[in-house]
């Protein structure tokens, strides 16, 4: 006897309006794809809920999965991505790598050849299920128009569930375009792992004992009310609080018991203080990657040096690098409820949190720097004038260095960048997060070569009236590469000078005005005719290519791998 589902809408319905009747049940509000023949059926269904889900059409494929990463990082809801085969999924392929490294829930739509015309190497075609098989956390073809959703369903539902992350789905042309009578799917409802009482007894017992412990915040499954959480949290156990790598908003930056972001070039004292001195790490949500713990150097693997206890959601993290004193299989929230509701918490006494925040705030200081223009006394200028709830958005490069360190983000999800160290994502971020939040200022922060990756979005920014503050720095070089052959290499620099474009008149070209400032004193008036103008607004600016960091000059970093070749 068949199911008797609420939601069945009755009747015979072609596959590609099942699938957008079962994203709107789902729960979708956007689609971010670039059109392609491979998935028609899709699109006429979703021209049925154009009133409800937003297709937004962008110019290249890579572009529309960052913007699709970009959403579930912002909403915690999987982004939807629709591209065609071939040269779409391969585009689009950058995108799932973000969101699989980042583990951000998302779900790739991908156009495929008609069933009867599989494995002749027809038009476009791939196997999608080897291409995606290590990038995704799971891929499947939908071979049965009756099955899409069951497998919409379970695609929401892998997405969201343990540690999230991307799924893929392969859409033959002939399955899009059948006809069936079948039952809708129901709205989702995720399991959410919890922390067993007896681990919450035993970690309040290693908190009694910890003269020194820390608490390290990241991964996957935040929100706002995770970060309120933290905060109460770090306030009643007496805890200095440390973010990983571009998970900076996680915790209030200004408040007194942060100590830092652990990442790329991370303040000194903050590493000594991890690397030797802690007696107690607790890590909320990390999986601590090669770029949180500086090539695995900070914490040593697979036994840490301090006493560890690794909260993650997905167990199958617990034990993968580091073997832990506690492992605890737990999302966030549902681990800080715990912890809160402890009858009598450990409260860690002495100097230890207090310490931290001040090597903190002294470390916000901009250092001096070669060149008229100072990147880090721009990004104070930004952080000190812009709304608390600014988004930044950037991708790749030396360049993030000077954002990631003088910025204190006081706000959760006002940072948006790629754990991936994926180049090209500021863009097409920021216009994800400018459609989402269209009264939140948001400032996208790239360079010369990470900017023109994905600049054909501008297009799209234009079609959506986005009015984003895009600021490109420019030295005129692949700045992170050329820093590391003058370290390795000296002497040997190759490929890594650019030939830039009028960047201001490229923005114009799309009907964005702009400006070029060459001194750090130009950037307040720079900044408010960027603020007032409705259309976004490019601010060039342009730095000495000896300004490699803010602690290293480029001379220096040749002189270093000089002094490395000839010692």
């Amino acid at each position: 006897m068949p199911h008797n589902n609420a939601n069945n809408s009755g009747g015979s319905r072609h596959g590609g309006r099942i699938l957008a009747d079962q994203l709107a049940i789902l729960g979708a509000e956007k689609v971010f794809c670039v059109p392609g023949e491979s998935f028609l059926g899709l699109l006429d269904g979703l021209y049925d809920h154009r009133d409800r889900i937003q297709v937004v059409t962008c110019r290249h494929e890579s572009g529309a999965a960052n913007m699709a990463d970009a959403y579930g990082k912002l909403t915690g809801k999987p982004g939807i991505c629709a591209v065609t085969r071939g040269p779409g999924a391969t585009n689009a392929s950058n995108g799932v790598h973000t969101a699989f490294q980042d583990s951000t829930p998302l779900i790739l739509l991908i156009g495929q050849v008609a069933t009867g015309m599989m494995d002749r190497e027809a038009f476009q075609e791939m196997d999608y299920r080897h291409m995606f098989g290590q990038m995704a956390k799971w891929v499947a073809q939908i071979d049965d128009v009756e099955r899409i959703p069951e497998y919409i369903s379970r695609a929401w539902h892998v997405a969201l569930s343990g540690r999230p992350g991307p799924v893929v789905l392969a859409l033959p042309e002939d399955v899009l375009s059948a006809c069936a009578d079948v039952a809708d799917a129901r709205p989702a409802h995720v399991a959410r792992s919890a922390p067993e009482p007896e681990a919450m007894t035993r970690i309040n017992a290693m908190l009694a004992e910890a003269k020194k412990p820390l608490l390290v915040l990241g991964g996957p499954g935040w929100s706002a009310e995770a970060a309120r959480l933290a905060a109460q949290v770090s306030e009643r156990f007496n805890l200095p609080v440390a973010t990983t790598f571009r998970c900076q908003d996680y915790f209030d930056n200004g408040h007194p018991n942060y100590a830092g972001v652990i990442g790329i070039a991370p303040l000194p004292e903050l590493r000594r203080k991890l690397r030797e001195e802690t007696d107690l790490l607790i890590t909320v949500g990390s999986r601590f990657g090669e770029m949180t713990t500086q090539g695995y150097t900070l914490i040593d693997s697979p036994v840490p040096q301090m006493r560890m206890v690794h909260v993650h959601p997905g167990p199958e993290e617990l034990g993968h690098v580091y073997a832990p004193d506690l492992s605890i299989a737990a999302n966030p929230i549902a681990f800080f409820r715990a912890l809160l509701a402890l009858d009598a918490p450990s409260v860690v006494s002495g100097d230890w949190t207090a310490g931290f925040h001040a090597d903190y705030k002294a470390f916000l200081e901009p250092t001096k720097v070669p060149g008229k223009l100072n990147m880090g006394e721009v990004v104070g200028y930004l952080s000190r004038t812009l709304p608390e709830d600014t988004i930044f958005t950037n991708g790749a490069g030396n360049y993030a260095v000077w954002l990631h360190r003088f910025h204190a983000h006081r706000v959760y999800r006002t940072q948006l960048a790629p754990t991936s160290g994926s180049m090209g994502y500021a863009v097409p971020a920021a216009i994800a997060a400018k459609l989402q939040h269209p009264g939140r200022a948001v400032v996208c922060v790239a360079g010369d070569g990470c900017f023109l990756m994905t600049a054909q979005e501008l297009a799209t920014a234009r079609r959506y009236g986005l009015a984003i503050i895009y600021l490109v720095v420019n030295n005129g070089m692949y700045g992170t590469i050329r820093m590391h052959q003058e370290r390795h290499c000296p002497g040997r620099v190759i490929a890594t000078d650019l030939t830039n474009p009028d960047f201001v008149a490229y923005a114009g070209a799309f009907g964005i005005p702009g400006e070029c400032v060459t001194k750090t004193d130009e950037i307040p008036a720079a900044l408010e005719r960027a603020q007032a103008s409705e259309n976004g607004y490019l601010i060039e600016l342009q730095v000495d290519p000896e300004a490699l960091t803010p602690t290293q000059s480029l001379s220096a970093a040749r002189q270093q791998g000089e002094t490395a070749r000839t010692g």
